[in-house]
């Protein structure tokens, strides 16, 4: 009988949360027809036909488009196998596509494909001052769709992250390719998901939460503008480092010591060793061996694409969730 309530009322989220984010994304046009205008860090971005000709740059903003089924749009990716292992399952949905940087583009590497829309974000493809930039694509007519997430490089004024960045940055996708109804199923399908975490999850309590990413002298973390402070969140969880006005950034061991962090996500780019290098490293620190998640060993493992904007999101809250309520419990 229980089981039977849990589909029951997961099948009703899901119906209630379809029709909800029809509602939604007031940044977005949605009209059926080109052309269509999405907001790019602010500023209005018209297509009057979809992209016949990307590029896509990162492994979560590729998996962002692999997931509206968009290969055949996409001339090529870049900034992927320079930073990461890639795992089978992108290999087979890479296809045929090929990589034209293992790390950040060039101009010359861009222009050399003649692309018509270029999808990346600051600090994702980009940098403030380099020599590409969405205004320095624009003299070559090639369109540039900013990450949202990213966005807070360069408008200090953008609100702290929350899972919309996802949301938004996918129905964005649809709309410019014409996907728009297939993406409003896969938002609501993500909705779905998260709210059917946060029914079981005690979100007035919520457990604090440290996303350790690399460093030894002092640690790189998460802000509040970056993606794993939502994801948290969602998680019913905290970050400890969300009074950070930041969004990836240095921090000091002190000040994460003091805050004594109940679960550790520990970031695993799949090199040298990955997670185990970064808990082993915890666990021989004068200040956070007496931590209660490292004297009780809650961590959580996530990969790269879990913690940054992508379809991969939903997977780390539904993970970290898992965590927090094992470390609820341990601790009563």
């Amino acid at each position: 009988m229980c089981i039977i309530s849990k589909y029951f009322i997961k099948n009703i989220i899901e119906k209630l949360l379809f029709l909800i984010s029809i509602m939604l994304f007031p940044c977005i046009s949605y009209s059926a027809d080109f052309p269509v205008t999405v907001e790019s860090c602010g500023q209005p971005l018209t297509f009057t036909e979809a992209p016949q000709r990307a590029v896509i740059n990162d492994l979560n903003m590729s998996e962002m488009a692999f997931s509206l089924g968009l290969q055949n749009h996409i001339v090529g990716i870049t900034g992927v196998s320079g930073w990461y292992k890639i795992t089978p399952d992108f290999k087979l949905n890479q296809g045929s596509i090929p990589e034209l940087a293992a790390k950040y583009p060039s101009l010359e590497t861009l222009l050399a494909v003649t692309p018509d829309l270029f999808f990346a974000g600051w600090n994702y493809g980009m940098k403030i001052g380099g020599d590409v930039t969405p205004q320095s694509l624009a003299h070559y007519g090639i369109k540039t769709l900013v990450l949202s997430e990213s966005c807070t490089f360069v408008d200090k004024r953008r609100p702290r992250a929350t899972m919309d960045l996802l949301y938004g940055d996918e129905m964005k996708l649809g709309e410019i390719f014409g996907k728009r109804e297939q993406a409003l199923k896969l938002v609501a399908s993500w909705k779905a998901r998260v709210a059917a975490v946060q029914m079981k999850t005690d979100q007035q309590k919520p457990l604090k939460v440290f996303v350790y990413d690399s460093g030894e002298d002092k640690p790189f973390t998460s802000g509040k503008y970056a993606m794993p402070t939502a994801i948290i969140e969602a998680a019913g969880g905290k970050n400890i480092m969300d009074n950070l006005d930041a969004s990836w950034v240095t921090t000091s061991w002190e000040s994460v010591a003091n805050n004594q962090p109940d679960v550790i996500i520990l970031l695993d780019y799949q090199t040298g060793g990955g997670a185990e290098t970064l808990q082993h490293f915890l666990e021989s620190h004068p200040l956070m061996k007496q931590t209660p998640a490292v004297k009780n060993h809650h961590y959580v493992k996530l990969q790269y694409t879990e913690l940054t904007p992508g379809p991969s999101n939903i997977d780390a809250v539904e993970k970290i969730a898992n965590v927090l309520e094992r470390t609820k419990s341990h601790q009563k």
